[in-house]
């Protein structure tokens, strides 16, 4: 089994995909900082070093514990443009949104807004000292990270993107310091009327316009919780798929759960708890969604009787109808809690770039349905079906207990129910429980990570390092199983802060390959 590094800290801890960001994010702690400064100076410095799943062109969701018994949600996921039309999509033959090379799958991008949100309703440093170490970064240089290398020369083919093109062992990127430079001093008119957003309005040849990029892409929303675990799980509402990890969560509390993790019945019923979950999730994720009707407990109870212990559930309804992703948590010495979210969506977006900036357009207008009259059909000014799933974990007397998320697409709330079932029902620690295998939900008949609830069935893939146990009592049970190698890219990059009297414990997930948690 791969080691993962558990960091113990008093005063405060992140974690990150990338050592760079978890140290920039320590550093800014240590400086005074409070969680919210650590998360947007790891976050913008991952904007920086890890293009190929995040960046200033892509969304942003975060959840905070801030000493209120509620946490603050902060939704800063793109709109449609004022031009968006399902109709001249259908017209030219698209039955889905186009998957690369189109700009049309794109949104107006959230991130900046949405650490402009975050700093400045949690934030005590100056911006500038924020950004500092992402601006350095980006105009010294820095060693790409093992799984930037593998797409360096696929992005470095993009127009725009010679950022990443050649071999030299350094990778420089000053028109991404610029845009960091404006932020700072300009705030979001700076990106969003300014560089960016000319060349953004120039790719979109009336697909967005200028009050589309003046209005504000972020907002504070009300947080979605749910009792489940013995804990109170509180995540995005929809437009997010949050709601899942709570749905399912507060499904497996109805659930006679083994013991042992390593039973084959034990991944039985997180499987089935997370396809009772998600199961309709088409037809029921939109930005207009009610999340607490999804998670309320009528609904939790239907789908936690369909299950059977021995067997797959049939669901008489059940319809298969019509990734670049980062997370991570801040804790500091107030036990500030974040988690924030960050994602192109798809590797690195819909593969164009500003030329400007040289920043990567996400593609997460792939949630949005074509289908005449579906409740996500794109449309102007609406915000797409949304896979990010940021989560903070309180005890029932309001206190803190983790911050956690994870990337993986449509897989996020099944990698977040098997992390919270193994720390909060078997009490692993979480180098323990982010090392443990994992099985994922995938299309059975291929397609990418954002297809599972709209192919023709789903298989659950496990990691090579699952008991072997799973594979032949999973199988037994009617599930259609495929296996993968052992600490898949695929079945996600989990990054978490527990939180326990006076120490804080980090850990990140060894399938990054340069995640790290620092702490201090």
């Amino acid at each position: 089994m791969i080691p993962v590094q558990e960091r113990i800290a008093t005063r405060g801890m992140v974690a990150t995909v990338d050592h760079l960001a978890s140290g920039a994010g320590a550093d800014l702690l240590r400086a005074g900082g409070t969680a919210a400064d650590a998360a947007v100076g790891a976050s913008a410095v991952l904007a920086v070093t890890a293009q190929h799943l995040c960046g200033m062109g892509g969304d942003l969701f975060a959840v905070v514990h801030h000493g209120e018994p509620h946490p603050a949600a902060l939704n800063a996921s793109g709109r449609a443009g004022a031009g968006a039309s399902s109709t001249a999509l259908r017209d030219e033959g698209h039955r889905v949104m186009p998957f690369r090379g189109d700009v049309r799958t794109a949104t107006v991008p959230g991130c900046v807004d949405g650490w402009l949100a975050l700093h400045a309703r949690f934030g005590r440093l100056p911006l500038s000292e924020v950004f500092a170490p992402a601006i350095a970064l980006a105009d010294d240089g820095f060693a790409p990270s093992p799984t930037l290398r593998a797409m360096r020369a696929t992005m470095g083919a993009v127009p725009g993107g010679e950022d990443f093109s050649g071999d030299a062992a350094l990778v420089v990127r000053r028109r991404v310091a610029d845009a960091l430079r404006a932020v700072a001093a300009g705030g979001r008119a700076a990106f969003y009327e300014g560089s960016f957003g000319t060349g953004l309005l120039a790719l979109g040849r009336g697909w967005f316009d200028t009050a589309d990029l003046a209005t504000p892409q972020s907002e504070w929303v009300e947080p979605l919780g749910r009792d489940a675990l013995g804990h109170v799980l509180w995540t995005i509402p929809p437009n997010s798929q949050g709601y899942l990890a709570l749905a399912s969560a507060a499904v497996v509390d109805q659930l006679d759960l083994p013991d042992d993790p390593d039973d084959p019945a034990w991944a039985h019923l997180l499987v089935e708890a997370s396809r009772a979950a998600g199961h309709d999730r088409p037809v029921r994720l939109h930005d207009r969604a009610d999340g607490a009707l999804l998670v309320n407990d009528e609904s939790v109870r239907a789908r936690a009787a369909a299950i059977r212990p021995d067997a797959v559930a049939e669901w008489p309804s059940e319809r298969w109808a019509t990734g670049g992703t980062m997370s991570l948590s801040a804790v500091d010495a107030d036990r500030m809690a974040v988690t924030l979210i960050q994602s192109n969506a798809s590797g690195y977006g819909c593969g164009i770039v500003e030329p400007h900036t040289g920043i990567f357009l996400h593609n997460r207008g792939l949630g949005f349905s074509l289908v005449e009259g579906h409740p996500a059909e794109l449309a102007p000014g609406r915000r797409p079906p949304h896979t990010l799933s940021p989560m903070v974990v309180t005890r029932r007397d309001g206190s803190p207990a983790l911050a956690i998320g994870t990337m993986g697409g449509d897989s996020q709330p099944q990698i977040l129910l098997q992390l919270l079932v193994r720390l909060l029902v078997h009490g692993e620690s979480p180098a323990q429980a982010v090392a443990a295998p994992r099985f994922t939900l995938v299309p059975r008949d291929g397609g990418s990570g954002f297809e599972t609830w709209t192919s023709g069935g789903v298989s659950v893939k496990l990691e090579g390092h699952a008991p072997g146990a799973w594979a032949e009592g999973l199988t037994a049970r009617g599930h259609h199983v495929t296996e993968g190698p052992a600490f898949d890219h695929g079945a996600g990059h989990a990054h978490l802060v527990a939180i326990g009297g006076e120490y804080l414990h980090g850990a990140a997930d060894p399938r990054s390959r340069n995640g790290s948690a620092a702490g201090y």
